[in-house]
């Protein structure tokens, strides 16, 4: 007589045998098994919660890579300890900002040219800030004036160190604070050496004018920066404010590149334009000197 075929239920119990014994197993739907192999993903937290701990998690993503080299989306998702849907949308994100790439050949994800920017510019600037001291220092006591490095900031130069002359007790505070560059000496260092489009960028920009010195328009701009870049240093006379004049010079990186300015002010009655010739020759060879600390070779 055939064999009758049994049907097993779903959720039910079967025994199956290896090497004469017998052990019982349960049987899945197909929707059950997948998730045993393939966790769901969980559930994106919400509000502000939610974006820190995403922050969090790409911040983690990228230490990975550091740590790593490069790596897969499971690779990533098992160190964090999120589903792969979570680490490969992280990387999607990462990718379109260029903090990472991926190696199509073998889908391995790796640091991306952008965090090279990134560290760079990091890099740039605590190098300046820890050799550009005693520069400052030197240079304030020099001409008694105050001194300041200044770094470029977007579209403004911000002050990152300053040093105070003797006879710049009673002057303001600059350390920090953001400047605009068409309206100030280290500004228009800065812009001055700009890739030429980003400088004619910000040169036909509708820029504010703080006093009726200072310089705007596009024409006009154009030839100031020209002056700047011929003479090697700028000058600011009650351009940001009135009674107050500056000078500056750049300060090159190992590879020439501009990477701030490097200025000397104070109240126009001690700044005359004789003075301010004298301030300038300091000012061009203290910058020089901190060009040469960054490993320019002037």
């Amino acid at each position: 007589m055939p064999h009758e075929k049994k049907q097993v239920r779903k959720g039910a119990a079967s025994k199956s045998s290896t090497g004469g014994n017998s052990r019982v197993r349960a049987v899945r739907t197909p929707s059950e098994a997948s998730e045993l192999l393939d966790p769901a993903p969980e559930k994106p937290a919400k509000g502000a919660a939610g974006s820190v701990q995403s922050v969090d998690r790409a911040i983690s993503v990228l230490e990975s890579l550091a740590r790593r080299g490069e790596a897969g989306v499971t690779e990533i998702a098992d160190e964090l300890g999120v589903h792969k849907s979570t680490a490969f949308r992280l990387l999607g994100v990462l990718e379109n900002r260029g903090l990472v790439g991926q190696a199509k050949d073998r889908g391995k994800y790796y640091l991306g040219a952008a965090m090279l920017r990134l560290a760079g510019a990091a890099a740039a600037r605590l190098d300046i800030s820890q050799e550009g001291g005693p520069v400052c220092r030197e240079l304030a006591d020099e001409l008694g004036e105050t001194v300041n490095i200044a770094v470029l900031d977007d579209d403004a130069a911000v002050n990152i160190m300053q040093a105070r002359g003797a006879a710049s007790v009673t002057a303001q505070n600059w350390l920090g604070r953001r400047t605009p560059l068409h309206a100030t000496s280290s500004g228009k260092v800065l812009l001055a050496h700009l890739p030429p489009t980003l400088r004619e960028g910000m040169a036909a920009r509708s820029l504010a004018r703080f006093t009726p010195h200072t310089i705007v328009g596009t024409a006009a701009i154009r030839s100031e920066l020209e002056t700047v870049d011929r003479q090697g240093y700028a000058s600011a006379v009650e351009e940001l404010e009135i009674g107050l004049a500056a000078v500056a010079a750049p300060v090159r990186s190992h590879d020439g590149k501009v990477i701030g300015a490097i200025s000397v002010s104070g109240p126009v009655y001690r700044m005359t334009e004789e003075r301010l010739a004298v301030v300038a020759e300091h000012t061009v060879a203290a910058a020089a000197e901190l060009s040469r600390r960054m490993g320019y070779a002037c």
